[in-house]
């Protein structure tokens, strides 16, 4: 077993308290950030003025969605506190990169650039990122397993974590951050390896699907849909997506490098 006594909270100034949870978000965000313009430098297609802009689009994007699809799972509490529906207490992942990848699309119709280009150069970042945001979930406390004896078990013992005190469960949150930096070693081992422009964004779209269909049957949830969760739900919907146009690329790409 391995017992976390971390308290969700860091520190406090006055009455204003400080969670672990937003300031690994925050680091999360950085990283995506620093990773972005790193990524860059040697890119004759994206500048420096580019990814800073698509930063300053896709974050609020990125936050007002996650938040829209962590109350639309709640709805059953939100719909009783309709007061709480704006805050930033709760935010999906699920939300944050899709409502970031609606907001930068938008913003490079806007600039006539490259979406997919953009998105592949971005894609082991966001993976990066959401290794990062998950450090933070583990110290609140949120997004457990359900319970369990196996020998990894976590047992949260501070009486503010969000998840149940002295009861073993999965540490979902950690097997992420483990799935996530291997997913981050896979992306940068493909990275221009496949086109056309989009194709390692579909692949980390395909490859997070998987993992987060999968780890949701061990992860405490609210019921969505025919016993699914919410995350499965969208899990199915974008592997649809992403599977069918990868097959699609796959095809068109041998057609036009057919000699003759």
């Amino acid at each position: 077993m391995i017992y976390i006594n971390v308290s969700p909270v860091a520190f406090t100034i006055g009455s204003f308290s400080v969670h672990w949870y937003g300031i690994m978000v925050a680091l999360a965000v950085l990283s995506l950030i620093m990773w972005a313009l790193f990524a860059v430098r040697h890119d004759n297609r994206l500048s420096y003025d580019i990814m800073i802009n698509a930063a300053l689009v896709g974050i609020p994007s990125g936050i007002v969605f996650a938040r829209l699809v962590h109350v639309a799972d709640y709805w059953d509490y939100y719909s009783q506190h309709l007061n709480e529906i704006i805050g930033g207490s709760g935010l999906a992942i699920y939300g944050a990169v899709l409502g970031a990848a609606l907001g930068i699309w938008v913003y490079s119709r806007f600039r006539k650039i490259s979406f997919g280009h953009l998105a592949d150069v971005i894609s082991p970042g966001i993976i990066l990122a959401q290794a990062i945001g998950r450090v933070g979930c583990t110290f609140n406390g949120c997004c457990y397993g359900v319970e369990t004896d196996i020998f990894c078990a976590v047992v949260y013992s501070d009486p503010e974590s969000f998840a149940p005190i002295g009861i073993p469960v999965h540490p979902t949150q950690i097997y992420e951050i483990v799935y996530n930096l291997i997913v981050f070693g896979v992306l940068l081992l493909l990275r221009q390896r496949f086109r056309p422009d989009g194709s390692l964004f579909l692949i980390y779209l395909t490859l997070y699907s998987l993992w987060r269909f999968a780890i949701d049957f061990i992860r405490e949830g609210t019921p969505f849909l025919l016993g699914l969760h919410e995350a499965q739900v969208i899990s199915i919907i974008v592997l649809i997506i992403t599977i069918t146009l990868i097959a699609w690329r796959t095809r068109w790409v041998g057609k036009n490098t057919e000699p003759g």
